[in-house]
């Protein structure tokens, strides 16, 4: 069916209207319920897991010959005197702990072996990654109580062109298994202070923030 003149004009608006809709998106997400800028009881974070490039310092008790500072390779392995190739990454250093010992068993007799990791990235899982029309995009290892805000501060913040209001935060759900997004309004807590946009970050999450279209 051909429209009129008349309806040309009635359904370029609407066209328009709908097509800008799409870009934007994301209107009906959820947000999350917000947090303060400053916790009000600090507390632990999950337990930590080894990631690569990862710095670890192992102590083997009164085998001094065996105790050393390695870090992680690419591949997730590390090799201490006596143990060669041994997995590291998605371990907690309580674990690689028992397992260090157990391979050193073979050499010495009962050993005492305690894993402290001195620098660290963390695995993927781990860590808070910000993409999209910030100052500088990176990945931010996570740490206990970690908020948006903290996040934000230390990307330098939104660039010029960013639509703060739009963007979204990727979660995977443990529960479910699968990814949920949230909506996140980084202008009004960048810009206008309003501390209901502060929420609290979770290892793993994805925060991707658009440019605007005008």
């Amino acid at each position: 069916m051909r429209l009129g003149h008349a309806g040309k004009k009635l359904a370029l608006p609407l066209m328009m209207a709908v097509a800008l809709s799409g870009c934007m998106g994301g209107g009906n997400r959820p947000e999350l319920p917000p947090t303060a800028f400053v916790a009000s009881r600090e507390g632990p974070g999950e337990e930590y897991v080894i990631g690569p490039l990862d710095t670890l310092q192992i102590f083997v008790w009164r085998n001094q010959e065996l105790s050393a500072e390695v870090q992680v390779r690419p591949d997730g392995r590390i090799t201490t005197p006596l143990v060669s190739d041994m997995p590291a990454v998605g371990k907690t250093p309580a674990m690689l702990a028992d397992d260090l010992k157990y391979a050193l068993g073979e050499y010495i007799k009962d050993p005492i072996v305690s894993v402290v990791v001195k620098s660290f990235s963390g695995t993927f899982s781990q860590q808070v990654r910000i993409v999209g029309a910030t100052e500088k995009p990176a990945s931010l290892p996570y740490r206990a109580n970690m908020t948006l805000l903290d996040a934000m501060i230390a990307v330098g913040g939104l660039s010029e062109f960013a639509a703060g209001n739009r963007a979204r935060l990727v979660r995977y759900d443990k529960a479910s298994g699968k990814q949920r997004e949230y909506k996140v309004r980084l202008s009004d807590l960048l810009k206008n202070g309003d501390t209901s946009a502060n929420v609290r970050l979770e290892p793993g999450d994805v925060i991707i923030i658009p440019e605007s279209m005008f």
